[in-house]
């Protein structure tokens, strides 16, 4: 213990987990000033997600419901969260153009977010009337029960877009197809690489990996959530550029000095 409590108050071979967390910190605090400041930040274009208000006007002029699903996985999910992030600008569309949501769910805490995101969207939008608790619906607590529930509803119904947006598994090919037989446009957006496949095969836009994270941001244009943005990406092309230069001093055997700055003992 006496060893303990004498020793160094500083470890030096963390040095590079400090140096990282504040250029991390850094670029995330000086794009945010930006963005707070009015700065243009360039956002790379996202053909889905600027589909969204024309997919919802298109409903709109049909007179048919938007169908909005939020993944099937628990609110603890980083995927659920986007999703729900997501609903929430989804239903402020859907409040202004007064054109008719539904958004079904899986578990008892997603039923309780996705109700208060829709009912702060519609308040937020200037139609607090518009609200309808019956607008985010527990359909099952069973995977492939919630999914028979959804595709009956789009047979039923027929919406006239359909929005995926969160964690999805097995099911992911059954409610795209079922959408695609309904005639619905269809966006989907999920981080799951294996069902990535059957929705960029089914629907008309599909978000891929980061892209679903990125659209809260992306939508929103708030500069909180741009500074993060763009702090990871400009966090990303340094790690990358670090990358290649490890790989070229590895290659000309020169690279044990620099390697091991990234090595923690």
């Amino acid at each position: 213990m006496a060893q303990e409590a004498g020793g160094q108050a500083f470890r030096a071979d963390r040095l590079n987990a400090v140096v990282l967390l504040v250029i991390f910190s850094g670029a995330v605090l000086l794009y945010t000033h930006w963005a707070k400041k009015g700065k243009p930040l360039f956002l790379r274009k996202i053909p889905g997600l600027d589909a969204v208000e024309e997919a919802v006007g298109r409903a709109t002029e049909m007179g048919r419901p938007v169908l909005f699903v939020p993944g099937i996985a628990e609110l603890d999910e980083i995927e659920t969260i986007a999703g729900i992030s997501i609903l929430g600008r989804v239903a402020k569309i859907t409040a202004e153009y007064g054109t008719p949501l539904r958004v079904p769910v899986r578990y008892p805490l997603v039923l309780a977010a996705g109700q208060e995101v829709v009912q702060q969207a519609y308040i937020e939008a200037g139609n607090p009337d518009g609200y309808d608790e019956d607008m985010v619906r527990y359909v099952a607590g069973e995977q492939f029960a919630f999914t028979a529930n959804v595709n009956g509803y789009m047979m039923r119904e027929r919406p006239a877009t359909n929005i995926y947006m969160g964690a999805f598994f097995a099911e992911s090919l059954l409610l795209a197809e079922t959408g695609n037989a309904a005639g619905s446009i269809q966006i989907a957006g999920t981080a799951r690489p294996e069902q990535l496949p059957f929705f960029i095969a089914a629907c008309d836009y599909t978000l891929m990996g980061e892209e679903l994270y990125a659209a809260s941001a992306y939508l929103s244009h708030e500069p909180v959530m741009l500074g993060g943005l763009k702090g990871q990406d400009f966090v990303k092309m340094l790690i990358a550029i670090a990358i290649i230069i490890g790989v070229i001093l590895v290659t000309l055997n020169m690279g044990d000095t620099y390697s091991n700055w990234f090595i923690q003992t």
